[in-house]
Protein backbone atom coordinates (compact mmCIF):
# COMPACT_ATOMS: atom_id res chain seq x y z
CA UNK A 1 0.00 0.00 0.00
CA UNK A 2 2.71 2.25 0.74
CA UNK A 3 4.45 1.88 -2.62
CA UNK A 4 0.99 1.85 -4.38
CA UNK A 5 0.76 5.51 -2.64
CA UNK A 6 3.97 6.94 -3.55
CA UNK A 7 3.38 6.05 -7.09
CA UNK A 8 0.39 7.91 -6.89
CA UNK A 9 1.66 10.83 -6.04
CA UNK A 10 4.13 10.56 -8.51
CA UNK A 11 1.89 9.92 -11.06
CA UNK A 12 0.35 12.95 -10.23
CA UNK A 13 3.51 15.02 -9.71
CA UNK A 14 4.29 13.71 -13.05
CA UNK A 15 1.09 14.99 -15.13
CA UNK A 16 1.00 18.28 -13.13
CA UNK A 17 4.69 19.00 -14.52
CA UNK A 18 3.67 18.09 -18.05
CA UNK A 19 0.62 20.44 -17.77
CA UNK A 20 1.97 22.98 -15.88
CA UNK A 21 3.43 26.67 -17.35
CA UNK A 22 7.04 26.17 -18.82
CA UNK A 23 9.15 26.73 -21.60
CA UNK A 24 8.09 24.96 -25.18
CA UNK A 25 9.97 21.82 -25.71
CA UNK A 26 9.83 22.63 -29.09
CA UNK A 27 10.51 26.67 -29.09
CA UNK A 28 12.22 26.96 -25.39
CA UNK A 29 12.14 30.90 -25.77
CA UNK A 30 8.15 30.62 -25.93
CA UNK A 31 5.81 29.26 -23.09
CA UNK A 32 3.88 26.30 -23.05
CA UNK A 33 0.59 25.62 -20.76
CA UNK A 34 -0.81 22.38 -21.01
CA UNK A 35 0.78 21.07 -23.47
CA UNK A 36 0.27 23.99 -25.96
CA UNK A 37 2.45 26.65 -26.67
CA UNK A 38 0.95 29.75 -25.55
CA UNK A 39 1.61 33.62 -26.04
CA UNK A 40 1.14 35.58 -22.99
CA UNK A 41 -0.81 38.95 -23.00
CA UNK A 42 -1.99 41.35 -20.86
CA UNK A 43 -2.99 44.83 -19.43
CA UNK A 44 -4.51 45.13 -16.14
CA UNK A 45 -5.64 48.20 -14.14
CA UNK A 46 -3.44 47.65 -11.43
CA UNK A 47 -0.13 45.23 -9.98
CA UNK A 48 -1.47 43.72 -6.92
CA UNK A 49 -4.85 42.37 -8.97
CA UNK A 50 -5.77 40.21 -5.99
CA UNK A 51 -6.53 43.00 -4.06
CA UNK A 52 -8.92 44.59 -6.42
CA UNK A 53 -12.53 44.50 -5.81
CA UNK A 54 -13.90 44.09 -9.05
CA UNK A 55 -11.35 41.22 -9.67
CA UNK A 56 -13.62 38.86 -11.69
CA UNK A 57 -15.07 41.58 -14.12
CA UNK A 58 -11.73 42.68 -15.04
CA UNK A 59 -10.75 39.17 -15.51
CA UNK A 60 -13.41 38.44 -17.81
CA UNK A 61 -12.81 41.58 -19.64
CA UNK A 62 -9.05 40.99 -20.17
CA UNK A 63 -10.10 37.13 -21.23
CA UNK A 64 -12.90 38.96 -23.70
CA UNK A 65 -10.11 41.23 -25.47
CA UNK A 66 -6.93 38.03 -25.83
CA UNK A 67 -5.42 38.41 -22.22
CA UNK A 68 -4.03 36.11 -20.91
CA UNK A 69 -1.71 36.76 -18.49
CA UNK A 70 -1.10 39.22 -15.19
CA UNK A 71 1.45 40.86 -13.19
CA UNK A 72 0.53 39.60 -9.33
CA UNK A 73 3.10 41.92 -6.79
CA UNK A 74 2.88 41.00 -3.10
CA UNK A 75 2.27 44.22 -1.96
CA UNK A 76 -0.47 45.98 0.74
CA UNK A 77 0.47 49.34 0.63
CA UNK A 78 -2.43 51.04 -1.66
CA UNK A 79 -5.34 52.13 -0.14
CA UNK A 80 -8.04 49.49 0.30
CA UNK A 81 -5.42 46.61 0.39
CA UNK A 82 -4.91 44.96 3.16
CA UNK A 83 -1.19 43.40 4.69
CA UNK A 84 -0.60 39.80 5.00
CA UNK A 85 -0.11 39.42 8.45
CA UNK A 86 -2.51 39.42 11.45
CA UNK A 87 -3.13 41.98 13.83
CA UNK A 88 -2.20 41.45 17.83
CA UNK A 89 -4.00 42.59 20.64
CA UNK A 90 -1.48 45.37 20.65
CA UNK A 91 -2.63 46.39 17.55
CA UNK A 92 0.69 45.51 15.94
CA UNK A 93 1.36 42.56 13.76
CA UNK A 94 2.37 39.44 14.59
CA UNK A 95 4.63 37.86 11.87
CA UNK A 96 4.10 34.23 13.01
CA UNK A 97 0.25 34.82 12.04
CA UNK A 98 -1.40 35.68 8.59
CA UNK A 99 -4.11 37.93 7.67
CA UNK A 100 -6.80 35.46 6.52
CA UNK A 101 -8.42 38.00 3.97
CA UNK A 102 -4.72 38.89 2.43
CA UNK A 103 -4.51 35.27 1.52
CA UNK A 104 -8.58 34.92 0.75
CA UNK A 105 -7.81 37.56 -1.90
CA UNK A 106 -5.14 36.07 -3.36
CA UNK A 107 -6.66 32.13 -3.05
CA UNK A 108 -9.68 33.71 -5.09
CA UNK A 109 -7.56 35.26 -7.63
CA UNK A 110 -5.26 31.89 -8.25
CA UNK A 111 -8.82 30.25 -8.38
CA UNK A 112 -10.41 32.76 -10.76
CA UNK A 113 -7.19 33.09 -13.02
CA UNK A 114 -6.93 29.42 -13.06
CA UNK A 115 -10.68 28.69 -14.60
CA UNK A 116 -9.98 31.08 -17.76
CA UNK A 117 -6.28 29.87 -18.13
CA UNK A 118 -4.78 33.26 -17.39
CA UNK A 119 -1.04 32.88 -16.42
CA UNK A 120 -0.14 34.91 -13.22
CA UNK A 121 3.24 36.15 -12.54
CA UNK A 122 4.38 36.56 -9.32
CA UNK A 123 6.94 39.24 -7.46
CA UNK A 124 7.28 38.00 -3.94
CA UNK A 125 8.87 41.20 -2.74
CA UNK A 126 7.49 44.22 -3.67
CA UNK A 127 10.59 46.81 -3.36
CA UNK A 128 8.48 49.73 -3.30
CA UNK A 129 6.57 49.17 -0.24
CA UNK A 130 10.14 49.45 1.89
CA UNK A 131 10.91 53.12 1.20
CA UNK A 132 10.54 56.53 2.20
CA UNK A 133 6.96 57.01 3.89
CA UNK A 134 5.63 53.70 3.11
CA UNK A 135 8.71 51.96 5.17
CA UNK A 136 6.95 53.35 8.24
CA UNK A 137 4.02 52.09 7.38
CA UNK A 138 4.71 48.84 6.64
CA UNK A 139 4.13 45.48 8.98
CA UNK A 140 7.93 44.45 8.47
CA UNK A 141 8.93 47.50 10.44
CA UNK A 142 9.94 46.74 13.65
CA UNK A 143 7.94 49.65 15.17
CA UNK A 144 4.92 47.86 13.43
CA UNK A 145 5.47 44.34 14.76
CA UNK A 146 5.57 41.90 18.09
CA UNK A 147 8.58 39.68 16.85
CA UNK A 148 11.72 41.94 16.87
CA UNK A 149 13.36 45.44 17.99
CA UNK A 150 14.76 47.59 16.25
CA UNK A 151 18.37 46.96 17.53
CA UNK A 152 18.48 43.46 16.75
CA UNK A 153 16.61 43.24 13.63
CA UNK A 154 19.67 45.09 11.51
CA UNK A 155 16.75 47.23 10.17
CA UNK A 156 16.79 51.18 10.16
CA UNK A 157 14.27 53.14 11.59
CA UNK A 158 13.78 55.33 8.42
CA UNK A 159 14.85 54.69 4.58
CA UNK A 160 14.73 57.16 2.17
CA UNK A 161 14.36 56.18 -2.04
CA UNK A 162 15.87 52.87 -3.03
CA UNK A 163 18.65 54.38 -4.48
CA UNK A 164 20.01 56.47 -2.19
CA UNK A 165 20.79 53.58 1.09
CA UNK A 166 20.88 49.77 1.29
CA UNK A 167 17.68 48.27 2.87
CA UNK A 168 18.58 45.90 5.64
CA UNK A 169 15.58 43.70 4.25
CA UNK A 170 17.02 42.72 0.93
CA UNK A 171 20.21 41.63 2.59
CA UNK A 172 19.00 38.83 5.48
CA UNK A 173 20.15 35.90 3.36
CA UNK A 174 22.76 33.65 4.90
CA UNK A 175 25.31 34.54 1.77
CA UNK A 176 25.13 38.23 2.57
CA UNK A 177 24.16 39.36 6.01
CA UNK A 178 22.73 35.83 7.35
CA UNK A 179 20.28 38.02 9.46
CA UNK A 180 18.52 35.50 11.91
CA UNK A 181 16.24 37.38 12.84
CA UNK A 182 14.43 38.69 10.06
CA UNK A 183 15.14 36.00 7.31
CA UNK A 184 13.19 33.18 9.40
CA UNK A 185 9.96 35.42 9.62
CA UNK A 186 10.74 36.19 5.51
CA UNK A 187 10.85 32.19 4.69
CA UNK A 188 7.25 31.90 6.36
CA UNK A 189 5.62 34.44 4.24
CA UNK A 190 7.36 33.04 1.06
CA UNK A 191 5.67 29.31 2.30
CA UNK A 192 2.45 30.56 3.11
CA UNK A 193 2.49 32.14 -0.43
CA UNK A 194 3.78 28.86 -2.20
CA UNK A 195 0.96 27.13 -0.02
CA UNK A 196 -1.65 28.66 -1.50
CA UNK A 197 0.41 28.78 -5.16
CA UNK A 198 2.12 25.39 -5.66
CA UNK A 199 -1.34 23.22 -5.96
CA UNK A 200 -2.02 25.69 -9.14
CA UNK A 201 -0.27 25.31 -12.82
CA UNK A 202 -0.04 28.30 -14.02
CA UNK A 203 1.98 30.36 -11.83
CA UNK A 204 5.11 32.32 -12.20
CA UNK A 205 7.67 33.09 -10.08
CA UNK A 206 10.04 36.74 -10.20
CA UNK A 207 11.64 37.19 -7.01
CA UNK A 208 11.18 41.30 -6.44
CA UNK A 209 10.26 44.26 -8.35
CA UNK A 210 13.11 46.21 -9.76
CA UNK A 211 15.98 45.11 -7.05
CA UNK A 212 18.08 48.14 -7.09
CA UNK A 213 22.36 47.71 -8.03
CA UNK A 214 22.92 48.57 -4.27
CA UNK A 215 21.70 44.74 -3.38
CA UNK A 216 24.12 41.92 -4.79
CA UNK A 217 22.72 39.23 -6.54
CA UNK A 218 22.66 36.62 -4.17
CA UNK A 219 19.38 38.25 -2.64
CA UNK A 220 17.31 36.81 -5.74
CA UNK A 221 19.98 33.67 -6.49
CA UNK A 222 18.83 32.82 -2.80
CA UNK A 223 15.18 32.99 -3.38
CA UNK A 224 14.75 31.32 -6.43
CA UNK A 225 16.50 28.49 -5.32
CA UNK A 226 14.09 28.54 -1.91
CA UNK A 227 11.26 28.05 -3.60
CA UNK A 228 12.72 26.04 -6.44
CA UNK A 229 12.99 23.46 -3.10
CA UNK A 230 9.87 23.87 -1.34
CA UNK A 231 8.48 22.93 -5.27
CA UNK A 232 10.47 20.06 -5.41
CA UNK A 233 9.43 19.06 -2.23
CA UNK A 234 6.56 18.03 -3.40
CA UNK A 235 8.23 16.72 -7.03
CA UNK A 236 6.94 19.95 -8.73
CA UNK A 237 8.92 22.27 -11.01
CA UNK A 238 8.33 25.73 -10.93
CA UNK A 239 9.70 28.84 -13.38
CA UNK A 240 11.25 31.67 -11.54
CA UNK A 241 13.32 35.40 -12.38
CA UNK A 242 14.60 38.08 -11.07
CA UNK A 243 13.69 41.86 -12.42
CA UNK A 244 16.81 44.32 -12.05
CA UNK A 245 16.08 48.07 -11.99
CA UNK A 246 18.80 48.69 -14.37
CA UNK A 247 16.48 49.93 -18.05
CA UNK A 248 19.36 49.41 -19.80
CA UNK A 249 19.19 45.35 -20.88
CA UNK A 250 23.25 45.76 -21.74
CA UNK A 251 24.11 46.61 -18.44
CA UNK A 252 26.62 44.23 -16.84
CA UNK A 253 23.99 43.72 -13.96
CA UNK A 254 21.39 41.44 -16.29
CA UNK A 255 24.26 38.84 -16.53
CA UNK A 256 23.35 37.91 -13.23
CA UNK A 257 20.50 36.82 -14.78
CA UNK A 258 21.59 35.61 -18.35
CA UNK A 259 24.35 33.35 -16.74
CA UNK A 260 22.20 31.97 -14.42
CA UNK A 261 19.66 29.25 -16.34
CA UNK A 262 20.21 27.04 -13.37
CA UNK A 263 17.98 29.41 -10.90
CA UNK A 264 16.76 32.02 -13.75
CA UNK A 265 14.67 30.09 -15.97
CA UNK A 266 13.07 32.79 -18.21
CA UNK A 267 14.44 36.58 -18.61
CA UNK A 268 12.70 39.49 -16.96
CA UNK A 269 12.37 42.08 -19.42
CA UNK A 270 9.89 45.04 -18.20
CA UNK A 271 12.59 47.86 -17.28
CA UNK A 272 13.77 47.86 -21.51
CA UNK A 273 10.01 49.87 -21.59
CA UNK A 274 11.80 53.09 -20.06
CA UNK A 275 13.72 53.49 -23.01
CA UNK A 276 11.89 54.69 -26.54
CA UNK A 277 12.57 54.24 -30.07
CA UNK A 278 15.34 52.35 -31.80
CA UNK A 279 17.11 51.80 -29.11
CA UNK A 280 14.08 49.37 -27.32
CA UNK A 281 14.45 47.15 -30.16
CA UNK A 282 17.87 46.94 -29.65
CA UNK A 283 18.67 46.06 -26.71
CA UNK A 284 15.70 43.89 -26.75
CA UNK A 285 17.99 42.31 -29.43
CA UNK A 286 21.00 41.92 -26.92
CA UNK A 287 19.46 39.91 -24.92
CA UNK A 288 17.54 37.66 -27.46
CA UNK A 289 21.11 37.09 -28.83
CA UNK A 290 22.62 36.66 -25.44
CA UNK A 291 20.09 33.99 -24.45
CA UNK A 292 20.93 32.11 -27.63
CA UNK A 293 23.33 29.29 -25.79
CA UNK A 294 20.49 28.71 -23.66
CA UNK A 295 17.25 30.08 -25.21
CA UNK A 296 14.48 30.78 -22.96
CA UNK A 297 11.13 33.03 -22.26
CA UNK A 298 11.64 36.61 -22.35
CA UNK A 299 9.13 37.91 -20.66
CA UNK A 300 7.75 42.03 -20.15
CA UNK A 301 5.37 41.83 -16.99
CA UNK A 302 4.85 45.88 -17.51
CA UNK A 303 5.05 47.94 -20.08
CA UNK A 304 5.64 51.81 -19.32
CA UNK A 305 3.66 54.61 -21.01
CA UNK A 306 0.09 56.42 -21.14
CA UNK A 307 -0.99 59.99 -22.25
CA UNK A 308 -1.75 60.87 -18.67
CA UNK A 309 0.67 59.23 -16.53
CA UNK A 310 4.38 60.57 -15.67
CA UNK A 311 6.53 61.76 -18.46
CA UNK A 312 9.39 59.88 -18.10
CA UNK A 313 7.27 56.65 -18.65
CA UNK A 314 6.17 57.87 -22.41
CA UNK A 315 2.64 58.75 -23.91
CA UNK A 316 0.04 55.82 -25.38
CA UNK A 317 2.12 55.59 -28.74
CA UNK A 318 5.26 54.92 -26.97
CA UNK A 319 3.88 52.23 -24.62
CA UNK A 320 1.91 50.51 -27.95
CA UNK A 321 5.24 50.53 -29.48
CA UNK A 322 7.25 48.64 -27.52
CA UNK A 323 4.25 46.15 -27.10
CA UNK A 324 4.63 45.65 -30.63
CA UNK A 325 8.34 45.57 -30.80
CA UNK A 326 8.66 42.83 -27.67
CA UNK A 327 6.37 40.31 -29.80
CA UNK A 328 8.11 40.99 -33.22
CA UNK A 329 11.29 41.05 -31.62
CA UNK A 330 11.17 37.82 -30.29
CA UNK A 331 9.25 38.05 -26.87
CA UNK A 332 7.43 35.33 -24.69
CA UNK A 333 5.17 38.08 -23.26
CA UNK A 334 3.71 41.53 -22.78
CA UNK A 335 1.86 43.38 -20.56
CA UNK A 336 0.93 47.08 -20.36
CA UNK A 337 1.17 48.55 -16.95
CA UNK A 338 -1.09 49.43 -14.43
CA UNK A 339 -2.03 53.58 -14.34
CA UNK A 340 -0.65 55.78 -14.25
CA UNK A 341 2.71 54.78 -15.28
CA UNK A 342 0.85 52.55 -17.78
CA UNK A 343 -1.90 51.95 -19.74
CA UNK A 344 -3.70 49.00 -18.02
CA UNK A 345 -6.85 47.96 -19.86
CA UNK A 346 -7.87 50.63 -21.51
CA UNK A 347 -9.78 51.04 -25.02
CA UNK A 348 -6.29 51.57 -26.25
CA UNK A 349 -5.01 48.68 -25.15
CA UNK A 350 -7.74 46.60 -25.72
CA UNK A 351 -7.98 47.17 -29.08
CA UNK A 352 -3.71 46.28 -29.46
CA UNK A 353 -4.63 43.03 -27.73
CA UNK A 354 -6.88 42.52 -30.31
CA UNK A 355 -4.74 43.05 -32.92
CA UNK A 356 -2.04 40.96 -31.67
CA UNK A 357 -3.88 37.95 -31.42
CA UNK A 358 -5.06 38.28 -34.97
CA UNK A 359 -1.51 38.44 -36.29
CA UNK A 360 -0.72 35.41 -33.99
CA UNK A 361 -3.80 33.68 -35.66
CA UNK A 362 -1.88 34.33 -39.04
CA UNK A 363 1.81 33.73 -38.49
CA UNK A 364 3.71 30.91 -36.77
CA UNK A 365 5.32 33.48 -34.81
CA UNK A 366 6.88 30.47 -32.27
CA UNK A 367 9.03 29.67 -35.81
CA UNK A 368 9.63 33.30 -36.60
CA UNK A 369 13.45 34.72 -36.40
CA UNK A 370 13.41 38.75 -35.64
CA UNK A 371 15.93 40.71 -38.09
CA UNK A 372 17.59 41.77 -35.11
CA UNK A 373 19.42 44.00 -37.50
CA UNK A 374 17.08 44.63 -39.85
CA UNK A 375 19.07 43.71 -42.57
CA UNK A 376 16.28 42.51 -44.69
CA UNK A 377 14.95 46.11 -44.49
CA UNK A 378 16.08 48.59 -46.76
CA UNK A 379 15.22 51.89 -47.47
CA UNK A 380 14.22 52.47 -43.73
CA UNK A 381 14.32 54.70 -40.81
CA UNK A 382 15.14 54.22 -37.39
CA UNK A 383 12.33 52.88 -35.80
CA UNK A 384 10.29 53.35 -38.39
CA UNK A 385 9.99 49.34 -39.62
CA UNK A 386 10.71 45.99 -37.58
CA UNK A 387 10.57 42.47 -39.32
CA UNK A 388 10.56 38.81 -38.11
CA UNK A 389 10.07 36.00 -40.39
CA UNK A 390 10.29 32.21 -41.37
CA UNK A 391 12.76 32.60 -44.71
CA UNK A 392 11.03 31.89 -47.60
CA UNK A 393 7.61 31.66 -45.99
CA UNK A 394 6.16 34.06 -43.79
CA UNK A 395 7.23 37.74 -43.02
CA UNK A 396 5.41 39.90 -40.45
CA UNK A 397 6.30 43.56 -40.64
CA UNK A 398 5.34 46.02 -37.84
CA UNK A 399 5.31 50.30 -38.54
CA UNK A 400 4.80 52.07 -35.37
CA UNK A 401 3.79 55.24 -37.18
CA UNK A 402 2.96 54.40 -40.91
CA UNK A 403 6.00 54.35 -43.40
CA UNK A 404 7.36 52.71 -46.52
CA UNK A 405 10.27 50.15 -46.30
CA UNK A 406 11.96 47.95 -49.16
CA UNK A 407 11.43 43.85 -48.01
CA UNK A 408 14.60 42.26 -49.34
CA UNK A 409 13.12 38.63 -51.12
CA UNK A 410 15.90 38.57 -53.86
CA UNK A 411 16.60 35.47 -52.38
CA UNK A 412 13.12 34.12 -52.49
CA UNK A 413 11.16 32.42 -55.60
CA UNK A 414 7.78 32.75 -56.40
CA UNK A 415 4.44 34.59 -55.50
CA UNK A 416 3.62 35.61 -51.99
CA UNK A 417 0.18 37.29 -50.58
CA UNK A 418 0.40 40.55 -48.10
CA UNK A 419 -2.16 41.18 -45.97
CA UNK A 420 -2.18 44.54 -43.88
CA UNK A 421 -3.56 44.81 -40.60
CA UNK A 422 -4.55 47.52 -38.93
CA UNK A 423 -4.13 47.63 -35.68
CA UNK A 424 -5.58 50.81 -33.84
CA UNK A 425 -8.81 49.04 -35.17
CA UNK A 426 -8.58 45.60 -35.52
CA UNK A 427 -9.63 44.78 -38.84
CA UNK A 428 -7.76 42.96 -41.72
CA UNK A 429 -7.35 45.19 -45.26
CA UNK A 430 -8.07 42.43 -48.41
CA UNK A 431 -4.54 40.75 -49.46
CA UNK A 432 -2.84 41.51 -52.41
CA UNK A 433 -0.57 39.74 -54.58
CA UNK A 434 3.21 40.38 -54.72
CA UNK A 435 6.18 38.57 -56.55
CA UNK A 436 9.15 37.27 -54.73
CA UNK A 437 12.94 37.32 -56.13
CA UNK A 438 12.89 40.89 -56.06
CA UNK A 439 13.20 43.92 -53.46
CA UNK A 440 9.69 44.65 -52.68
CA UNK A 441 8.58 48.32 -52.16
CA UNK A 442 6.35 48.01 -48.62
CA UNK A 443 3.59 50.89 -48.22
CA UNK A 444 1.61 51.39 -45.31
CA UNK A 445 -2.28 52.63 -46.57
CA UNK A 446 -2.44 55.05 -43.62
CA UNK A 447 -0.82 56.79 -41.06
CA UNK A 448 -0.76 54.94 -36.98
CA UNK A 449 0.32 51.53 -36.71
CA UNK A 450 0.19 48.48 -38.99
CA UNK A 451 1.06 45.50 -39.32
CA UNK A 452 1.54 43.25 -42.59
CA UNK A 453 2.00 39.69 -42.69
CA UNK A 454 3.33 38.15 -46.01
CA UNK A 455 2.98 34.51 -46.76
CA UNK A 456 3.70 31.87 -49.41
CA UNK A 457 1.00 29.99 -50.83
CA UNK A 458 0.50 27.41 -48.80
CA UNK A 459 2.51 28.30 -45.82
CA UNK A 460 0.40 27.78 -42.84
CA UNK A 461 1.28 27.33 -39.10
CA UNK A 462 1.98 24.51 -37.72
CA UNK A 463 0.55 24.88 -34.19
CA UNK A 464 -1.72 27.72 -32.91
CA UNK A 465 -0.89 29.65 -30.41
CA UNK A 466 -3.45 30.33 -27.33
Amino acid sequence: LILLGAAARQSLADEFNSRRIQPDTTHPRYWQYHGQAVLLLGGTKDDDLFQIPDLEEHLDLLAKVGGNYIRCVMSGRDKGSVWPFAQAEDGKVDLTRFNEEYWKRFDRMLKLTHERQIIVQVEVWALHDFFSGRWAANPWHPDNNTNYALAQSGLRKAYSGPSKVRHGFFVTVPKLKNNGVVLPHQQRFVDRLLASALPYDHVLYCMTNEIHPLYPPEWGWYWADYIRQQAQKQDKQVETSEMYWQTDLKHKRHRQSIDHPELFTFFEASQNSAIKGQSNWDNLQHVWHALAKRPRPINHTKIYGADMGQSWAGKDRNATARFWRNMIGGSASSRFHRPDTGMGLSAVAQSHLRSMRMLAAELDLFRCVPDSTSRLLLERNPDEAYLTRIDGEQYALYLPAGGSVQLDLAGVEGAFSLRWLDISHSRWLAPQAIQAGQKVQVTTPGKGHWAAVIKAPGSSKTRKPR
